[in-house]
């Protein structure tokens, strides 16, 4: 850069310039005019209301699964209570099953990316997958859904009601007042789907061994009541899919008839131990409360013996769960069972982890391991968990969770030769990361009650950050997936985005969406804008307040500001509201110097920097060829040969004493404090605007880090010019050193610009390909016998 010489004008130093003539875009309008009005219900501060309401609803039911069709039948009681201010007289049930019906919404409205990407696939990744297919033919012909054989008051009498698709509306005798209960009665069956092929959140795995064994994972088995707030009335919003479960808090009193031979992990108490284990199984429950590693309750030998035979009587398991808002179960005879204790301040849990034998040496090493994990370190950042149990099962759910209960996916891969087990650095990382995740959405949301139906990121988005800060805790080096600010970078720069504030079931790139964006999101916010201990303390509290209640996302952004004191509408207006993007470049830069006004100095300088300019091509060719008529006449000579423009007169010495002489001291002291200045141009080139993390580098090779808030932005949103000031010559400027705001485009955040390595793949070029006359020729080959094939 060429240095420049600073006449010293105070205005000079009032920079932080923002560009004229720019329109001028507000990236701090306050966000009051978007968020809903607070009042007694919820308040300014983001806090539940003296008002504040919810709903509660109580079940008793009975089931019982059919093992041989696959097959679930129940009935049961609800008790709803009316704590709202209002008068209903209907009643909203959720029917969720109703999704796996061949004329659901959630198949009728579903669509391909593009005729291009599924016809013109150029490789097996990008064309028709047979499971998608399958998926298309088996979905309409599989007869699911609930057939609802009764909808009953408490004495038996038959009540009006109407099925909207995956809504049951049950209009009430007597409208139900405020401060009051009704208690309906229920009778239903469905057809459990194969997970594998009809997809989704619940179902049954077929085994393919000598036994034919299923597992069953059983969710959104019963119908639910749909939850009705202040904020939104009855969320009847149909379920197509991805707009997760809103639901009221309750206590549930659950039995479930099984084949005698199955074992069944359920949300909830067990409360008859005595008839449905040994004694022996009973004994290694009681010493895995104080355990320090898991203990296995049913061990491999014995769940091996259990798969060799199918007892043809039932048994009933009988469970009960206080203040959960769902209820969900597994249950099969291929599971081995092991459990291990926690207990740490208020915390005071039974983990254990429910898997067939086909998911060892993974699952009996890590599982009931990575549950603790999560408990321990969730308990830090939110409140201590308060449920007596939590279970980590695996089955063919990839990953789903319920009170108390998760699903979880991963496995070893069995060498079909040689029988070898061996597992991936992927599968062992995917099975820890997804029994946090899983496992951590008891707090976010089955405690932290939000909408998933309306706002997918305020579960999974949270969640996905406090996952992140456990995995940290897991090990050194863990394999991070969602959180880091430089692994959200491809997503920014994709076109196909829609706000995180996008309604569950209008959102694209669902991962990257509801998941990672908010995850980095929380992540930058503790990191870089607030620091952890504001940050920390204000997290705590939004999940402290909120706990066994329903915050929306209002409550969230309000809490946050109101526990660490700081106004981040700008943060939540673009990471949530927008698709903007982070890109900060720096584009220019100018060194000035102080001008001491001492002629001595200052011309001395500017002959240095006349001295330094590059010699003309001309001055070059002339050198020592181009005869000179005063090298021939020395008497041409006068005083402007040994002067110049450079040359210091008295006339300058006294203009400086006279000047020196009207300066206060503290004047005179900034003209000879040798500071060097530089004026520094920043674009917003990505519309999210950003704190500025500047790493300086100095000629004596020492680096120091200046942290802006982003605030600098506030007069201008595109364009600022910064003043930065340092005690000797600056050699480099870069923003954002550590990759911790997600900028999108680091090439241009480097002074000097830095130059990105890369490698280019050579490839040997193919000759001599699509030789039909050599195929022709090729030896046909015996096909393999289908094992599965019928006799």
């Amino acid at each position: 850069m060429k240095p420049i010489r600073l006449s010293f004008l105070l205005a000079a130093l009032c920079v932080s310039i923002g560009a004229s003539g720019q329109q001028f875009n507000d990236k701090f309008r306050q966000l009051e005019e978007l968020l809903p009005t607070p009042g007694s219900t919820r308040t300014a501060s983001g806090a539940p209301g003296h008002a504040y309401w919810q709903q509660r609803a109580d079940y008793a039911i009975r089931a019982t699964l059919d093992e041989a069709s696959r097959s679930i039948a129940g009935e049961g009681a609800v008790t709803y209570h009316n704590r709202s201010p209002d008068t209903l007289s209907y009643l909203w049930v959720q029917l969720d099953q109703n999704m796996f019906r061949a004329d659901a919404d959630n198949r009728s409205t579903a669509t391909v990316p593009s005729r291009e990407a599924w016809a013109r696939a150029k490789t097996e990744a990008d064309g028709l997958k047979f499971e998608q297919l399958r998926f298309a033919m088996e979905s309409r012909s599989f007869d699911g859904g609930f057939k609802i054989d009764a909808v009953t008051d408490a004495d038996g009498r038959p009540l009006k009601h109407v099925i909207n698709k995956t809504m049951m509306r049950i209009d009430l005798p007597q409208p139900l007042q405020p401060g009051s209960s009704y208690r309906f009665k229920l009778a239903w069956r469905f057809n459990i789907p194969e997970v594998n092929v009809l997809g989704r959140r619940s179902g049954f795995e077929r085994f393919d061994d000598a036994d034919k064994n299923d597992l069953f994972e059983v969710a959104q088995w019963f119908p639910r009541m749909a939850a009705y707030y202040d904020a939104t009335g009855w969320q009847n919003k149909q379920y197509l899919g991805d707009g997760e479960f809103t639901l009221e808090f309750g206590d549930y009193d659950v039995q479930l008839t099984v084949p005698a031979d199955h074992v069944v992990a359920s949300t909830g108490i067990l409360q008859n131990p005595d008839t449905v284990l040994t004694s022996s199984q009973r004994e290694r429950l009681r010493q895995a409360a104080s355990a320090t590693s898991p203990v296995m309750i049913v061990t491999q030998a014995e769940a091996e013996l259990a798969e060799k035979t199918r007892s043809t009587s039932t048994r009933t398991w009988h469970f009960k769960a206080a203040n959960v808002r769902d209820f969900a179960w597994a249950s099969s005879r291929k599971f081995l069972w092991d459990a291990q204790g926690y207990k740490k301040g208020g915390t005071d849990v039974m983990a254990m982890s429910y898997y067939p034998k086909e998911a060892n040496p993974l699952w009996g090493q890590y599982s009931t391991q990575a549950v603790i994990h999560t408990i321990d370190q969730y308990n830090k950042y939110a409140f201590d968990y308060p449920y007596p149990i939590a279970i980590s099962v695996n089955g063919p759910v990839g990953g789903m969770e319920y009170p108390m209960i998760s699903f979880n996916g991963q496995r070893p891969t069995k060498d079909k030769k040689t029988g070898e087990v061996t597992y991936s650095k992927r599968a062992k990382y995917g099975l820890i990361g997804v029994i946090i995740h899983e496992v951590g959405h008891n707090y976010f949301p089955m405690i932290v009650n939000s909408d998933e139906r309306q706002w997918t990121w305020m579960d999974e988005g949270l969640n996905s950050f406090v996952q992140y800060l456990a995995e940290q805790a897991w090990e050194e080096g863990y394999p991070l997936v969602r959180g880091e600010p430089r692994n959200i970078v491809d997503y920014m720069r994709s076109t196909n985005q829609v706000p995180v504030m996008t309604n569950s079931e209008s959102v694209t790139q669902r991962g990257s969406n509801a998941y990672a964006k908010p995850a980095t999101a929380l992540n930058i916010l503790r990191e870089t804008v607030l620091g952890r201990e504001l940050f920390d303390f204000a997290f705590r509290e939004y999940a402290q307040r909120w706990k066994f209640k329903r915050p929306t996302p209002a409550d969230f952004f309000r809490t946050m500001e109101d526990a660490s004191g700081t106004d981040l509408d700008w943060f939540w207006r673009g990471w949530f509201y927008t698709t903007d993007a982070v890109d900060v470049s720096i584009d220019g830069i100018t060194e000035y110097g102080v001008s001491s006004k001492n002629p001595e100095i200052e011309k001395a300088w500017k002959k240095a920097q006349k001295d330094a300019e590059p010699v003309s091509i001309t001055d070059q060719r002339n050198k020592g060829t181009l005869a000179r008529r005063l090298d021939a006449h020395p008497e041409l000579k006068d005083f402007y040969n040994e002067h110049d423009d450079f040359t210091v007169t008295n006339k300058d010495r006294n203009s400086f004493n006279e000047t020196i002489d009207k300066l206060e001291p503290w004047e005179k002291a900034l003209l000879t404090q040798g500071k060097h200045l530089y004026l520094v141009d920043f674009s917003n080139l990505g519309g999210l605007v950003t704190p500025l993390v500047l790493e300086i580098q100095l000629a004596s090779g020492k680096k120091t880090i200046e942290r802006i808030p982003a605030e600098v932005w506030r007069y201008s949103s595109k364009k600022i010019t910064k003043l930065i000031v340092t005690d000797e010559p600056m050699v480099g400027l870069t923003q954002d050193p550590y990759w911790e705001t997600a900028d999108n485009d680091v090439s241009n955040n480097s002074w000097p610009r830095k130059m990105t390595p890369s490698r280019v793949e050579l490839f040997k070029q193919e000759r001599g390909g699509n030789d039909l006359m050599k195929d022709f020729g090729t030896k046909l080959k015996e096909p393999k016998a289908d094992p599965k094939a019928a006799p």
